[in-house]
C-alpha cells in the first residue's frame, strides 16, 4: 500500500490503514469511510458519514482517496483549513492481508509560515500525541537528517510518553543529504548506534527517494539505497539497523513482541467482552415471536425479579447483581443495608431533633431550639391560668399535659416523612436495577409502565397512610399509657430535683453557727415553690416522661408498622408467577414481545461472541506456545556447556553475514514423519544433524512428546494448517540455534549472527507451503 509523498506539506490529517486476514476462500474487499472528529456539527457528521468507497484502490496507491477526503473534508489552504481532526479510515481485507492497522499523522510543526498557524501547530500536536499515549501502539519516531535531531520536538514527546522506551522506534530519514565525513553525519551514524537519544528499541536509518528518482520502482529504490549504505561511514552499520527491507523485518518482530507482552491484557479484555455478551444475552433471553415463548420468558424473569429483591431485602447478597459494596453503586444495590442505615439516622435524628423546644436548666444563645426551665415555666403558668377549668386553686388542669406534648412533637411528622422519602427512594433504585440485570431495556420500560410502577405506587400510598394511623394518636389524641416508665421517671426527676435544692441549703448553711432548726430553714428555704410554681413543673415534668415513651414508640412504629410492614416485605410480590400466569394475553404480547431492535442486537451479540471466543482460542494457543518457547530459553540458558554465540554489535562493528541459507525446491510428498523423524532428519538450513547435540536434541524430543498428535503431523493436506505448524516448528529451531554452535560439512555455522536472516528464510519458508501446498515436513 502507498501513500502519497510530497516534498512540503502533505499529510493533513490522521490516515488509517486497518488491514485484516480473511480465511483463504474470501474474496478481497476495501472499505473506505470518514470518521468525523467530535468538533464537527451534526449536519457536518452527517455529510462526511456518507462518504464511502468500496473499490480497492488501483495498485494499492492510495493517493487518490486521500485527495478526495480532502476535498470533503475541506482541508487546504484554498479552503480555509490546513489540518483537521477527522480520519480517513481504509479498511482492506483478504487472505493475504495481515491482522495490523498503520496510522499516518501529520509531522509535529512549528507555526509561522503562509501555510500553517498557530493553530494548526495546535491541532497537529494534540491529534499526534492522542495517538502516540495509546499503550498498545508502537511510536516510530521519524527524524529528518536534514535538521539537528535534538531540535525536533517528536524526541522529547517520545521521552514524555515513553519514558523507558519500550515501544519507541527512532527512525532517521534522509541521510544522503549530509556531506560525507563531516560533524553532522557523525553525529547522526552516533545517533542510529543508540548513543545520544537511549531508546530500548533502538534506532533505524533508511534512504528515501530524492526528487530525480520520485518515479523510481520499489526494486529501484531497494538498490540504489543498498549501495549507498554500502559507502563511507553507514558501511559499518550493522545490516539490521539499515534500509527498508531490515526495516519490514525488524517491525514484524516489534509487532510480535508487543503482541505477546500485551497478551495477557488483552485475553482479559476479551473475556470481560465475552462477559458481557453472555450478561447481555442473558438479558435479552431467547427469540420470542411466539405467545408461549412470550409468557414463559416474563415468568423466568418473574422468578429471578423475585429472588434478587428478597436476597436484597433480607440481606444476602450472594449474586453478582450486588456488585463491590466498596462502590457506591453496590451499596445502593444492598437494600437491607440501606434501610437499616436511614433507620438509624432516623432513630438518632428523632432523639437530636424530635422536639419543638429543648428544654434545659441554661439555655445557649446560639441555639434557638434551647429554652431554659425557668423561662419555659413562666410560659407554662401563664398558659396554665388561659385554660383554667373547675380545677382547686394549686393543681392543674391534666389537660395541659397534651397541649404540652403536642407542641413538643410537631417535628416528627417531618422527620418521619423525609426519612420515608429516602427509603423509598432506595427501594425505587433496586427495583430498577434488578429489572435492568435481568430484562433488556425495552422490557423493562413496558414492565415498568404495565406493571412496576403502579404496583410501587400503591405501597407508596400504603406507607403513607400507615405514617398518619401512627402519627394520629400522638398528634391528636389525649397522652395515653401504661408503661410504668412514666411515673418512675416523674418519680426521679422530682427526687433529682429535690436533692438538688437540699444540696443548695446545705451548702448555704456550712461553717455557720447556727442551731438544727435555722439549719432545717435554710434547706427548706430552696425545696418550698409556690403552688402554680409547683404545679408548672408537676405538668412539665409529666410531659417530659411521656414524651419519652411516645418517641421510643414512635420510632419503633415508624419502623416496623410502616417501612417493614407496609413497603419492605411486600417487595417480592410485584412482580411474581402469579401475576405472569394471570396477564391477559394482550398483555403479556405488549410487554414481552421483542422488538427488531431486540432482535438485531441478540444477532449482533452472538456474532460478537463467536468473534470473541474464536479470538480467545487462537491467543491461549498462542500464549501457550510463548510460553513453551520461553521454557526452552530458560532451560538451555541454564544447561552447563551451552552458551550464545551471537557477536555483538552494540558498538556500531560490522558483523560477520552468514551462509546463504538455501530454501528447498523439493515438490514431492513425503509421509507423515515420525517423532525420530523430526529429530534424525537433516535439514537443508543448517546441513546438519539435530541429534549431532544432545543437548538440543533431549529439549526438543521432550517438547515434541509433550505436543497433541495433530501438531507433530506436519504432513497436512490443509496449506494454511502446514503453515502455522511448521512456524510453530520453526521457531523452536530459531530459538535452539540462539543458544548452539551447529556443526556442518563446511565448518561452524554461528547461530544467527543477524536474526534478520533466519527470519526471512522461515518467513519464506512458510510462505512456500501456504502457497505451494506442500506435503513436505518444514525440516
Amino acid at each position: 500500500m502507498s501513500f502519497p509523498t510530497k516534498e512540503n506539506l502533505c499529510t493533513r490529517f490522521a490516515t488509517e490503514l486497518i488491514l485484516r486476514h480473511t480465511n483463504e476462500h474470501a474474496e478481497e474487499k476495501c472499505r473506505v469511510t470518514i470518521s468525523p472528529s467530535v468538533d464537527r456539527s451534526d449536519q457536518e457528521k452527517a455529510r462526511l458519514e456518507q462518504f464511502q468507497r468500496t473499490e480497492i484502490p488501483d495498485k494499492y496507491n492510495i493517493g487518490a482517496l486521500v485527495d478526495e477526503a480532502k476535498e470533503v473534508m475541506g482541508v487546504g489552504i484554498d479552503q480555509g483549513g490546513t489540518f483537521c481532526k477527522d480520519i480517513l479510515r481504509i479498511e482492506l481485507s483478504g487472505p493475504t492481508q495481515p491482522h495490523l492497522t498503520i496510522v499516518d499523522l501529520p509531522g509535529l510543526l512549528r507555526a509561522g509560515t503562509r501555510e500553517q498557524s498557530a493553530e494548526d501547530a495546535a491541532v497537529v500536536q494534540s491529534l499526534v500525541l492522542s495517538y502516540m499515549k495509546n499503550p498498545r501502539s508502537i511510536i516510530l519516531a521519524m527524524v529528518s537528517a536534514q535538521s539537528n535531531f535534538a531540535s525536533q520536538e517528536v524526541i522529547q514527546h517520545a521521552r514524555e510518553i515513553d519514558p523507558r522506551g519500550v515501544r519507541t522506534l527512532g527512525i532517521i530519514t534522509k541521510p544522503d543529504i549530509l556531506d560525507v565525513g563531516s560533524a553532522s553525519e557523525r553525529d547522526y551514524f552516533d545517533l542510529v548506534q543508540n548513543r545520544h537519544a537511549k531508546f530500548r528499541l533502538g534506532w533505524h536509518v533508511v534512504r528515501n527517494r530524492d526528487f530525480k528518482t520520485k518515479d523510481a520502482t520499489n526494486k529501484e529504490r531497494d538498490r540504489a539505497e543498498t549501495e549507498f549504505f554500502d559507502q563511507g561511514v553507514w558501511a559499518g552499520l550493522p545490516r539490521s539497523q539499515k534500509g527498508a527491507t531490515t526495516l519490514r523485518t525488524r517491525l514484524s518482530e516489534l509487532l510480535k513482541d508487543q503482541l505477546l507482552d500485551q497478551l495477557p491484557e488483552v485475553l482479559e479484555e476479551i473475556q470481560v467482552g465475552l462477559d458481557d455478551c453472555s450478561s447481555r444475552l442473558e438479558k435479552l433471553g431467547p427469540a420470542r415471536s411466539t405467545l408461549t415463548e412470550q409468557r414463559k420468558y416474563l415468568l423466568n424473569a418473574s422468578h429471578q425479579f423475585s429472588n434478587l429483591i428478597t436476597e436484597a431485602k433480607d440481606g444476602f447478597y450472594q449474586d453478582k447483581f450486588f456488585g463491590n459494596a466498596r462502590e457506591d453503586e453496590g451499596y445502593r444495590k444492598r437494600l437491607r443495608a440501606v434501610v437499616q442505615n436511614t433507620l438509624t439516622d432516623f432513630s438518632h435524628e428523632m432523639r437530636m431533633n424530635g422536639q419543638a423546644r429543648k428544654i434545659v436548666e441554661t439555655a445557649s444563645r446560639k441555639d434557638h431550639a434551647q429554652v431554659s426551665r425557668a423561662d419555659y415555666l413562666r410560659e407554662v403558668k401563664d398558659l396554665m391560668s388561659r385554660t383554667r377549668g373547675c380545677e382547686l386553686p394549686g393543681t392543674y388542669n391534666p389537660l395541659i399535659v397534651g397541649e404540652l406534648f403536642h407542641e413538643q412533637c410537631t417535628p416528627w411528622r417531618k422527620w418521619l416523612e423525609e426519612f420515608s422519602r429516602k427509603i423509598f427512594e432506595a427501594v425505587d433504585f433496586t427495583v430498577k436495577a434488578a429489572l435492568a440485570y435481568i430484562v433488556d431495556e425495552d422490557t423493562k420500560a413496558k414492565l415498568w409502565r404495565e406493571l412496576i410502577s403502579d404496583a410501587l405506587d400503591r405501597l407508596n400510598r400504603q406507607l403513607r397512610d400507615k405514617i398518619n394511623e401512627v402519627l394520629r394518636p400522638h398528634e391528636d389524641g389525649h397522652p395515653i399509657t401504661y408503661n410504668h416508665y412514666v411515673t418512675e421517671t416523674v418519680q426521679r426527676i422530682r427526687t433529682n430535683r429535690l436533692r438538688a435544692n437540699i444540696m443548695i441549703g446545705l451548702k448555704e448553711s456550712r461553717g455557720k453557727p447556727t442551731s438544727l432548726d435555722e439549719s432545717l430553714e435554710l434547706i427548706m428555704k430552696h425545696a418550698e415553690e409556690d403552688m402554680e410554681t409547683m404545679s408548672s413543673s408537676n405538668a412539665v415534668d409529666w410531659m417530659e416522661a411521656y414524651y419519652k415513651v411516645a418517641l421510643k414508640q414512635v420510632v419503633d412504629d415508624f419502623s416496623k408498622l410502616a417501612i417493614e410492614a407496609c413497603l419492605i416485605s411486600k417487595l417480592p410480590d410485584l412482580f411474581t408467577l402469579e401475576i405472569v400466569f394471570e396477564l391477559s394475553d394482550n398483555a403479556v404480547g405488549r410487554i414481552a414481545a421483542e422488538s427488531w431492535e431486540t432482535a438485531d442486537e441478540r444477532k449482533f451479540l452472538i456474532d460478537k461472541m463467536e468473534i470473541l471466543s474464536s479470538g480467545m482460542a487462537e491467543l491461549r494457543r498462542l500464549s501457550k506456545h510463548h510460553r513453551c518457547i520461553n521454557d526452552i530459553e530458560d532451560e538451555l540458558a541454564n544447561t552447563p556447556g551451552t552458551t550464545s554465540s551471537e557477536p555483538d554489535t552494540s558498538q556500531g562493528q560490522p558483523s560477520s553475514q552468514p551462509p546463504e541459507v538455501p530454501l528447498s525446491t523439493r515438490s514431492e510428498k513425503l509421509p507423515n514423519p515420525t517423532k525420530s523423524d523430526i529429530l534424525n532428519k537433516p535439514t537443508s538450513e543448517n546441513r546438519g544433524r539435530v541429534a549431532e547435540n544432545p543437548t538440543l536434541r533431549s529439549l526438543l524430543s521432550s517438547r515434541i512428546s509433550e505436543a497433541p498428535k495433530d501438531d507433530i503431523a506436519l504432513a497436512s493436506t490443509k496449506p494454511i494448517k502446514e503453515a502455522k505448524i511448521a512456524q510453530d516448528s520453526f521457531l523452536l529451531l530459531k530459538t535452539a540455534l540462539k543458544k548452539e554452535k551447529m556443526k556442518t560439512k563446511q565448518g561452524t555455522l554461528l547461530a544467527t549472527p543477524s536474526s534478520f536472516d533466519l527470519s526471512n528464510a522461515i518467513g519464506e519458508r512458510v510462505r512456500s507451503l501456504g502457497e505451494k501446498n506442500r506435503d513436505q515436513p518444514p525440516w
